[in-house]
């Protein structure tokens, strides 16, 4: 694994007042501040500051290099040994030690934790014994702590994207803090990160200042985030256009209007692509959407150019499959005829499954999810001639909740940002049956058998191969639907310098910078 090209940084001196702690745009986390316990993007933000794994992700292009890790190494791509670069430290002053990633890893997968983020350690030999519902073995047979700064992995069969994976926060570290008093860590994160946990007021804010003990090369400028819980996007908006706050991930659709971000936000905007999708999925517990005819019925209704066209005046892509570009092993043009707008054939196809009752769709709302939603369903509502509404959930945590608890009848929104730049990642989390982000509950052996096979692949090329085709056969059940790969205009306050939105459509917090007094006035 590549080790970054600034090793030799210094680390910027501290300010005395903390002046330059900045605000940034967030929603109300769905659960407390544990690595292998966040996956939405509401938390992952949070907990990427506060945390550093093995390995990081260039923020321009997404390619892995060595963060905690001095080395990664195999031969086989199934016995991993990681070497640890010393001096790294929790928050409390602790070292981070190779016990430290074993034991993190260990209380994930473990079955009884119910953790969100266990399935990505589900590579690891003894995985399965350890992930049992009711399982008492605590430890899987894959992960040996060799000495405090060297452990070794192996992997229940090869896998070569493996070393990928290893920036995903639920391989981050946690410190024996949280294993002594789980309950006092849930009030105070503890992690290993350029940022420290300073305060958190539930669907208020999350703050955090720059720790100054942090062992990476890449130590931030800033003193500090504070992360702002905002009920919807226009308020943040506004507030962005008034300097009330520093940075805001995405615009609000209608500044997209006639160029009105331009106006309201000269030379203080970014568009670009990152490594995203929009999509609805069904829940497949409810009978209603049993027959795949149905579900290819509705993706064939949405007519995703006009969809680009209205609501984000061209600033989006419509999809043709579950992976975006830029992805290593995507494809063009994976859903083919099921990815395209044929009103007709959607009509033919819905009637003959014989659905009944009207169509429901449903997202969280503190993100702007309201108008594509609403567009999607009219849509629908023209091409398979059904009532469809748009039924909304007020925040991100309370949508998520009641998805994971399967009290969501409606077709859901069902977005998703990579973990890790890789075709696995968007497949495995959400269509292997029984993946921790399958909440739609799809499943087909078939599937399962050539995601297996993908991961086992001797090489990356075959691997992608594998991966594609189980793509396509994804697509034929289309418990999913893709709507857009996503792109963000991101927006930022007067006083923000070198600004840079990395891939997972976060700012980079480790090269912004904040104008002093004299610098924000003219610019």
């Amino acid at each position: 694994m590549e080790s970054p090209a600034t090793t030799t940084a210094e680390k910027p001196a501290r300010s005395t007042d903390l002046g330059t702690v900045i605000t940034y745009h967030g929603t109300e986390p769905e659960n407390a501040l544990i690595p292998g316990h966040t996956t939405e993007s509401g938390g992952v933000k949070v907990i990427a500051a506060l945390f550093r794994g093995l390995v990081s992700y260039d923020p321009l292009d997404a390619h892995p290099r060595n963060a905690v890790a001095e080395s990664i190494e195999t031969e086989d791509s199934q016995v991993f040994t990681v070497r640890l670069e010393p001096g790294w430290t929790f928050h409390d002053g602790t070292p981070v030690t190779a016990r430290s990633f074993v034991d993190a890893w260990n209380y994930t997968a473990h079955g009884p934790h119910r953790m969100q983020g266990s399935t990505f350690l589900s590579h690891i030999e003894g995985f399965e014994e350890v992930n049992a519902p009711d399982s008492r073995v605590l430890a899987m047979s894959g992960l040996v702590v060799d000495d405090e700064r060297t452990f070794t992995i192996t992997l229940s069969s090869p896998f070569a994207e493996f070393p990928v994976t290893l920036g995903c926060s639920a391989f981050f570290p946690l410190p024996q803090a949280f294993f002594d008093d789980r309950a006092s860590f849930e009030k105070h994160p503890i992690g290993n990160g350029a940022f420290r946990f300073v305060s958190r007021v539930p669907e208020e804010s999350i703050l955090l200042h720059r720790y100054d003990d942090y062992a990476g090369a890449d130590m931030p400028h800033i003193d500090g985030v504070e992360f702002r819980i905002y009920a919807g996007l226009d308020e943040a908006y506004h507030d962005v256009v008034a300097d009330r706050l520093d940075y805001l991930d995405v615009t609000p659709y209608w500044a997209l209007e006639s160029g009105r971000y331009l106006d309201d936000l000269p030379n203080r905007t970014h568009d670009r692509t990152y490594l995203g999708i929009q999509s609805i999925s069904f829940p497949l517990y409810d009978s209603r959407y049993c027959d795949p005819r149905v579900r290819q019925a509705i993706s064939m209704a949405i007519d995703r150019a006009q969809l680009v066209d209205r609501i984000f005046q061209g600033h989006q892509v419509p999809a043709d499959g579950l992976v975006p570009p830029a992805v290593s092993g995507r494809i063009d043009g994976q859903g083919g005829e099921l990815c395209s707008y044929s009103p007709a054939r959607a009509k033919e196809l819905f009637d003959a499954s014989g659905f009944q009752g009207d169509i429901e769709l449903t997202s969280n709302i503190d993100s702007p999810n309201g108008p594509w939603m609403e567009e999607v369903c009219s849509s629908v509502s023209t091409g398979l001639g059904v009532r469809c509404r748009f039924v909304p959930i007020r925040t991100m945590g309370e949508f998520r909740r009641k998805l994971n608890a399967q009290q969501v009848t409606a077709i859901f929104r069902s977005g998703w940002i990579a973990d890790y730049p890789s075709i696995e990642n968007f497949l495995s989390p959400m269509f292997r049956t029984g993946a921790t982000n399958n909440v739609g509950k799809y499943s087909n052996p078939a599937v399962d058998e050539l995601l297996a096979a993908a991961d086992s692949a001797p090489t990356q090329e075959q691997a992608w191969q594998m991966y594609q085709q189980a793509e396509r056969a994804i697509l034929q059940d289309m418990p999913t639907i893709p709507i857009w790969y996503q792109s963000t205009l991101s927006a930022w306050s007067s006083r923000l310098q070198n600004v840079q939105p990395n891939p997972f459509r976060e700012l980079d917090l480790y090269s912004v910078t904040v104008a002093g007094p004299k610098e924000s006035q003219t610019s």
